[in-house]
């Protein structure tokens, strides 16, 4: 007998140690509403490296960040030891004249010398441009990779592995220092010869001259919209991250307790490179950094971590939490190590189903007694995370509600309601970019995100707000009915789960709703009870796999609400979103305009009549 059946109702929730919601409402006369947090925003600490020093202070020897060795057996660094090697390479760029002006770009993923590279940069007051890995590995032409550096000048590039980008750097690193950490690159420094350098008076000197406008990062943006642009990042941007989530907590820290967290997602994000780390590191926590990827055969060393790793909070995309829950589903013993710490799990880029939601859910009551708090954070490069599911709630979808110190805008735009923003976490604007800065902000100086939210609950405004899609991503049928493609996308990839692991939302100008979809083909092989080896396209044109998908599609027409919502046919796609042509973002969202324009053939093929094989009919 379930626990539920026990006591006549679900679970109780296991406490989410964070305020409940607590908002000031304002209207004009134009409709804008404008929604701020009436938590105060607390005091500000100085800056990121200012920070390192702080907890190097206090906990010299404490692990700050794990990653496996060759041997496969975690490494570790101190905040002592890290606090002393960015001294180094601090001292080092001082003494080669890097300042604000130069950045360091970082090319490689997150790693330890990642990290004692950006923080040397740091203190030394020198910006750093850590930058998607696949624009150096996974991209024929560069055409990325050669606009961010053309757009930051680096005077220093980093690469950890010489030999694997050797080929990026001699495309674009021009006259660019190149520093490596193995490999043979010619005319590369080593790393190590950085660490070597003897730390003086300049780095202190350095550092007292770093304040909240100091510039800290550039971070590029995901790219859907056209080429990167590069969001600067100050430091008062971060510190009032974190200050925003210390408001937020109901009691301080244990001092004794040192929170694990797994860190997959890459550091030239915000959620993992500003927010997860920095917010790391303030709480004095160890961060292993997890090689694992939630993709078919990459996401079995996610589960080997876990096994060693148990985070007090995890956080990862909707796709990683279903593969989680089909590995604990089968392995008591992940479980036990999942949940043995767990105070929260966080989801982002996409919406939670409900069924995966009540998955995880089961999993935590067998093991704990209790459900565990689910939240999610919303945010933009330019904008850090400005809202937040800070309270107990069983409703999947939500984004939440505004962080303490910012200042939500709600603006009429058609039938929805545009999200803009204004608040400390806020970019000042974009590297050598003053007309797209000056396009960005509105005349009471709101960051504009493009994105559209609605209340939950018009009438009880502290419920939360709900992600509405984009607003430049909706387009109208034949019959002149809007589509919401955001909300619908998510919709759709939710109720064909686990077959269809994205979609693009076609129709424009058209008299009925298609998709053009990527299979999980590892999930259609079971579904059509296949070997692993069956090749892609039989497995796909399986008709236990079609069948799953006109049910799939069939519920969701029935529950949906008229043509906005109704799916007519689908296609299953092989060819992978492509990064050159903009079809995909490194985030992994799919740009759906620039993906529809580039497959137009298989967008009429959606429309022909009749419909041809490989299109399904719903």
């Amino acid at each position: 007998m379930s626990l539920a059946e026990e006591t006549g109702g679900p679970a109780p929730f296991k406490p989410l140690k964070q305020k409940p919601p607590k908002i000031t409402v304002k209207r004009n006369e134009a409709g804008a509403i404008y929604i701020s947090s009436d938590h105060p925003l607390p005091e500000m600490k100085r800056s990121v490296p200012h920070i390192l020093e702080e907890r190097a202070g206090l906990h010299p020897d404490r692990n700050f960040i794990a990653e496996r060795g060759p041997d496969g057996a975690w490494r570790f660094i101190t905040y002592g030891e890290a606090n002393a090697k960015a001294d180094a390479i601090a001292s080092a760029l001082i003494k080669r004249g890097l300042d604000q002006s130069t950045p360091l770009m970082i090319l490689s993923g997150n790693s330890i010398a990642h990290a004692v590279m950006a923080l040397g940069a740091m203190k030394a007051g020198v910006p750093v441009a850590p930058v998607s890995v696949p624009y150096s590995l996974m991209s024929s032409d560069f055409s990325k990779l050669r606009h961010v550096v053309s757009l930051a000048q680096p005077k220093m590039i980093f690469a950890d592995h010489g030999d694997l980008f050797a080929k990026a750097l001699d495309t674009v690193a021009g006259d660019a220092e190149i520093v490596t950490q193995t490999g043979s690159v010619a005319g590369a420094t080593s790393y190590d010869a950085l660490l070597r350098t003897n730390a003086g008076p300049e780095v202190r000197a350095s550092m007292e001259k770093i304040g909240h406008d100091t510039v800290a990062k550039y971070l590029f943006t995901s790219g859907s919209t056209g080429m990167p642009k590069g969001a600067i990042q100050t430091h008062r941007m971060m510190m009032a991250q974190i200050a925003a989530a210390e408001a937020l907590r109901t009691e301080e820290p244990d001092p004794d307790e040192i929170p694990q967290s797994l860190e997959w997602m890459p550091w030239n994000h915000i959620s993992a490179g500003n927010i997860g780390f920095n917010g790391n590191m303030n709480a004095g926590g160890t961060v292993y950094l997890d090689a694992g990827k939630p993709i078919p055969g990459m996401f079995d060393q996610t589960i080997a971590n876990l096994r060693e790793v148990s985070p007090r909070v995890f956080g990862s995309a909707p796709v990683a939490f279903a593969m989680l829950a089909d590995a604990m589903e089968r392995d008591d013993t992940l479980r036990a190590s999942f949940f043995r710490n767990l105070e929260y799990m966080g989801y982002g880029g996409a919406t939670l189903s409900s069924d995966l939601y009540d998955r995880m859910q089961a999993l935590a009551v067998a093991e704990t007694g209790m459900r565990i708090p689910l939240t999610t954070m919303y945010g933009a490069t330019e904008t850090q995370g400005i809202t937040v599911v800070h309270w107990v709630t069983e409703r999947v979808g939500l984004v939440g509600l505004p962080v303490p110190g910012i200042t939500l805008k709600l603006v009429p735009n058609g039938a929805k309601l545009e999200v803009r923003v204004k608040g400390p976490t806020v970019t000042p604007g974009y590297l050598n970019d003053p007309k797209k800065t000056a396009e960005v902000f509105d005349e009471e100086g709101f960051y504009s995100l493009g994105d559209a939210a609605k209340f939950l609950d018009e009438t009880k405004p502290e419920l939360g707000l709900v992600f509405d899609g984009r607003v430049t991503e909706d387009f109208k049928l034949s019959s002149g009915t809007w589509v919401s493609t955001g909300t619908l996308r998510a919709d759709v990839v939710a109720a064909c789960s686990p077959v269809v692991q994205d979609a693009v939302v076609c129709g424009l100008d058209r008299p009925y709703i298609a998709l053009l979809a990527w299979p999980n083909i590892a999930a259609a092989r079971k579904v059509a009870g296949l070997p692993d080896e069956a090749d892609p396209q039989s497995v796909i044109a399986h008709p236990k796999v079609v069948e799953h998908l006109r049910t799939a599609l069939g519920k969701h027409n029935k529950a949906g609400g008229g043509s906005s919502t109704r799916i007519a046919r689908i296609h299953l796609m092989l060819e992978p979103p492509s990064i050159d042509g903009h079809e995909i973002t490194d985030k992994g969202y799919v740009n759906q305009a620039a993906t529809a324009s580039r497959r137009a053939p298989l967008v009429e093929r959606l429309y022909q009549e009749p419909a041809p094989e490989d299109v399904i009919v719903v």
